[in-house]
């Protein structure tokens, strides 16, 4: 069904995260099938449809340990995931004494909508960028960079924060740890797979399948095949999660500040800057945006900057100022070398001000001669700011 209005957008994209994160779940047991598979063929001597009807019954026999184990990654990640990331990323609570600034306009965002208020946390970096994290109430927490502080007026951080609050309120940051966390299973076992065929098991793999026919070597083909596969659609699926939810986090965030300016000029401001050294390609996922290129957009986990704002512009109105130069960041001793250089001169002025009483010759002014005027040769008193005194 076409979907029509904001809300109506949000039900359908959560209808397809949903289909789409069970998609993800189910290539666990496509792994469990092509490692049952392999088991088979380098098992037992028998024709290529009777390896896989094994395989088969190994998988369903499988199938709850494989729920299991997966199950109890993702309650781990319930737990730890913000830890890990905290690691990572160095970021840090903050309170409003911190950082009165940023706590106000979080704050204020929240109690316009009546949205509980999460954690708020800062990381030090020179990077425009923020995240939103949590898998509940009292877990969700929104990390912004200082160079993002630095950089972008209230209104802009008014903005970037609100996108991030309609990630909490969409429940995009709860499906996407989630879905790292599968995609994560997958990826381990087939990288696990991988390694034990090639630097293992290759060699006496391939003459134990020579010695027992076709069907095994066929088997191990197929299986090799199912595993390319599992580790490609882990990825699109991510992609896919991850790319439908910007657009409509860029819209939610116009609807809380009503100022489609300011998200448009944020992201102007944040567009190729936001780079988080030790960040992981999951953290950069749920960033607001991702630098991070794969082969031309195929790959990228998020829209480009000018497709976000040719539909803010669109749908929402506003103005786009174009890309958006910005002041290089400070390097380490740059306040130091800013302080050591002298004072301008005045617009009269071509060296140091001297004061009334320093003597022409100190000031620079000689007479018509070329040299130093002569002394005063009175010295019963000295000479006022306005030359010598006349005796009367």
């Amino acid at each position: 069904m076409a979907a029509y209005g904001l809300y109506s957008h949000i039900q359908s994209n959560r209808r397809r995260s949903v289909a789409l994160l069970i998609g993800l779940f189910f290539l666990v047991y496509l792994l469990v099938y092509a490692g049952a598979l392999v088991a088979e063929g380098l098992s037992v001597n028998a024709d290529l449809q009777t390896l896989m009807q094994r395989a088969v019954s190994d998988l369903i026999s499988a199938a709850p340990v494989a729920t299991i184990g997966t199950a109890v990654w993702i309650v781990i990640a319930y737990f730890f995931h913000q830890r890990m990331i905290d690691a990572m990323t160095g970021g840090q609570e903050v309170t409003r004494r911190e950082e009165p600034r940023l706590y106000n306009i979080l704050e204020n965002l929240c109690i316009s909508r009546g949205i509980p208020m999460p954690k708020l946390k800062v990381m030090e970096s020179d990077a425009l960028n923020a995240f939103a994290t949590g898998m509940n109430p009292r877990q969700y927490s929104i990390t912004v960079t200082s160079g993002l502080l630095r950089l972008l007026d209230d209104a802009e951080i008014e903005s970037v924060l609100g996108h991030e609050l309609t990630h909490i309120r969409n429940g995009d940051v709860r499906m996407m740890v989630v879905a790292v966390v599968i995609a994560g299973v997958v990826s381990f076992f087939a990288e696990l797979f991988f390694r034990m065929w090639f630097y293992g098991g290759f060699r006496g793999s391939r003459s134990s399948g020579d010695r027992r026919g076709g069907g095994a070597g066929f088997a191990i083909l197929i299986a090799i095949g199912l595993v390319v596969l599992a580790y490609l659609l882990s990825f699109i699926i991510r992609l896919a999660l991850s790319r439908s939810r910007e657009f409509l986090a860029d819209a939610g965030s116009v609807e809380l500040t009503k100022n489609p300016d300011a998200m448009i000029s944020s992201l102007r401001k944040i567009e190729g800057r936001g780079e988080l050294p030790g960040a992981t390609s999951a953290v950069m996922e749920m960033c607001i945006d991702n630098p991070r290129q794969g082969f031309g957009e195929l790959f990228d986990t998020h829209p480009t900057v000018d497709s976000r704002v040719a539909a803010l512009i669109k749908f929402a109105g506003g103005h786009d100022p174009g890309p958006i130069a910005l002041p290089p960041a400070a390097d380490e001793g740059g306040e130091e070398a800013r302080s050591e250089l002298p004072a301008p001169a005045g617009p009269w002025e071509s060296r140091p001000a001297r004061g009334p009483w320093d003597s022409p010759a100190e000031s620079g002014v000689e007479d018509g001669s070329g040299g130093a005027p002569p002394a005063n040769t009175d010295t019963s008193s000295p000479p006022g700011p306005w030359g010598p005194h006349r005796g009367r």
